[in-house]
């Protein structure tokens, strides 16, 4: 697999053509009858209307996940997730101190067959996606202003159950993206994330428990319907904060930033989340390529100049899983984030010492 990036880097003051950025407001079907891609933009909801039957299917292309991630400040990421990648899938809850990398629980339960276990084909209305696999059940239920995960099943032999609840406020957007690969109208990447969702819950393995309140833990959804070529490379940062204004007052900030992944010459899936409302930016890069380097910091920039953040490293969460046939390659780098960000009224906002991540990704499967 080739380690070079898709797009380099060239400092936003040089770039002589910025990103379009095709917003979609309306009802659009995603694909034709025969898989075609239709639409290619972003949105602040999901528009874009997910029929599966209509995926060409190749071997595993056609790959379909939930996927909430949970920051307890520095302390702890939890990971509740499933995932449906044609011939098969998985549903998972994982517990990963970040600051030492120790993995305390990463209970995952397997299925075979692409339609036996489907999830809703949107996540940000009202819906509920309730299964077992195997001794494993889980309810994911999204509520108007609430959605609960739970799940419940084993570790080496230890029973586990989480129990996760968080709020969404009341008119909260959401960045979806659907990005076409060059040569071939039947591949594309269509994901939404969302953001700025303070929860709190616990996740118990035998006999411990871990808790966490919402003062310091967010919850950001990573939910994914994507027919993709074999290889990919990709990275992507996202981080939740509060902010006190001159005035004194508390707001919920957000950004998310995932680039090189496909054709950006409809939309970036870059943006920044202020009270829950969308500030869309251009294209971001970091400036230097941190192969083999993974724990320097990572100077973070957008096009436009409205995304300008620093990373030092304080952790590399690496894994590698060769498959042969398959491999994922990633550097989720976890660090202590500085710099500032510019709302589209032009107000800029200071980020201080903001503990988040940013994966690099080298994808084959």
């Amino acid at each position: 697999m080739s380690n070079e990036l898709k797009r380099t880097y060239v400092p936003f003051t040089e770039w002589k053509e910025k990103s379009k950025q095709v917003e979609y407001t309306e009802k659009t079907p995603l694909l034709s009858p025969d898989g075609k891609l239709l639409a290619r933009g972003w949105a602040r909801k999901n528009v874009f209307e997910y029929n599966r039957d209509y995926v060409k299917k190749g071997i595993i292309s056609r790959k379909e996940w939930d996927f909430y991630t949970i920051h307890v400040g520095d302390e702890m990421q939890v990971l509740i997730s499933f995932a449906n990648i044609s011939i098969g899938g998985y549903v998972a809850a994982k517990l990963v101190n970040l600051k030492t990398g120790e993995i305390i629980c990463d209970a995952i339960q397997y299925f075979i067959g692409a339609n036996k276990h489907v999830s809703p084909p949107v996540i940000d209305v009202p819906n509920r996606f309730k299964d077992k696999i195997g001794k494993t059940e889980f309810d994911f239920h999204t509520k108007e202003n609430e959605r609960t995960l739970w799940f419940k099943g084993s570790f080496k032999g230890k029973p586990v159950e989480v129990n996760v609840s968080m709020e969404i406020m009341t008119g909260l957007e959401n960045i979806t993206t659907v990005l076409p690969f060059k040569g071939d109208d039947t591949k594309y990447f269509m994901t939404t994330k969302q953001m700025c969702m303070p929860c709190e819950g616990r996740f118990t393995v035998g006999d411990y428990t871990y808790t966490f309140s919402k003062e310091n833990a967010f919850c950001t959804v990573d939910w994914g319907r994507v027919n993709t070529p074999h290889e990919m490379v990709w990275y992507w940062g996202s981080g939740n904060q509060y902010v006190t204004d001159e005035n004194g007052e508390k707001h919920l900030l957000g950004f998310e930033i995932t680039w090189a992944i496909g054709d950006e010459s409809h939309a970036t899936e870059t943006c920044i989340f202020y009270d829950g409302k969308v500030h869309k930016i251009g294209a971001v890069d970091v400036e230097k390529f941190p192969r083999d380097r993974f724990l320097e910091p990572w100077r973070i920039i957008s096009e436009d100049g409205r995304f300008n953040m620093t990373m030092v490293p304080t952790l590399d969460n690496h894994s590698d899983v060769d498959f042969k046939v398959g491999r994922m390659n990633c550097h989720q780098v976890f660090g202590i984030w500085n710099g500032d960000v510019t709302l589209d009224d032009g107000k800029k906002i200071e980020i201080k010492d903001l503990f988040t991540f940013c994966e690099y990704v080298e994808n084959r499967w």
